[in-house]
């Protein structure tokens, strides 16, 4: 008996492949770079792109901007566009009556600061100073409302969320639409430990405070 040994031969095929940047289309507004990231905005959806070309963090609703603002300020009031600064950009959220409450994310866009301040200064050298509103349950009344203590604080917080410093208890903020204004922050961190500190209708105190 003869037997017939076929010997099968297989030939792999490498084909290049190639990948190609993601094509950017009907964007609106690109901001300049800053911190190796630039935002595009498409409608009123914001991303962010690396310097490559490639969308890093997908157009999203919650990254805080105002068209209308006056960029000689330095606090919300003058964020006309999303920038990155020392790794957080601003994002926010609606609460009471429409009211905007503002936080920070991360360059991968990861919330790191969870929406809490009305005001807030941009960061530096791993600090800022904002309005922090603090609104905590109560209990309800005889009609079955809940009823909700709203407390308003100056701060000092450090670019993972944590409050350093708690200064004076602010009053007088409406947290209604039609009565609501931007409350200015009390508090400014000059240099190192230093920070001014001014009461409602008064002048300015330097206080030297202690963390780490």
């Amino acid at each position: 008996m003869k037997y017939f040994i076929i010997t099968f031969f297989i030939v792999v095929f490498f084909l290049p492949v190639t990948m190609s940047a993601q094509d950017l289309k009907d964007i609106d507004e690109i901001v300049p770079f800053s911190e190796g990231l630039a935002a595009i905005r498409r409608g009123e959806q914001w991303g962010f792109i690396n310097e490559k070309g490639d969308l890093v963090i997908p157009f999203r609703y919650d990254i805080y901007w105002d068209k209308n603002a006056d960029t000689s300020k330095l606090d919300l009031s003058g964020v006309r566009y999303p920038m990155f600064k020392e790794g957080r950009c601003l994002i926010s959220k609606i609460v009471e009556d429409g009211i905007t409450v503002v936080g920070f994310m991360d360059t991968a866009g990861k919330v790191v600061i969870e929406p809490q301040f009305l005001n807030i200064y941009p960061f530096k050298d791993g600090y800022s100073t904002g309005v922090l509103f603090d609104k905590a349950y109560k209990g309800e009344n005889e009609f079955k409302l809940k009823i909700y203590d709203l407390k308003f604080f100056d701060v000092l917080v450090d670019t993972s969320g944590h409050i350093e410093e708690y200064f004076e208890r602010r009053h007088n903020i409406q947290m209604t639409k039609r009565r609501y204004k931007l409350p200015p922050i009390m508090a400014k961190r000059l240099v190192g430990n230093l920070v001014a500190l001014r009461s409602e209708g008064d002048g300015w105190e330097i206080r030297k405070i202690e963390y780490k």
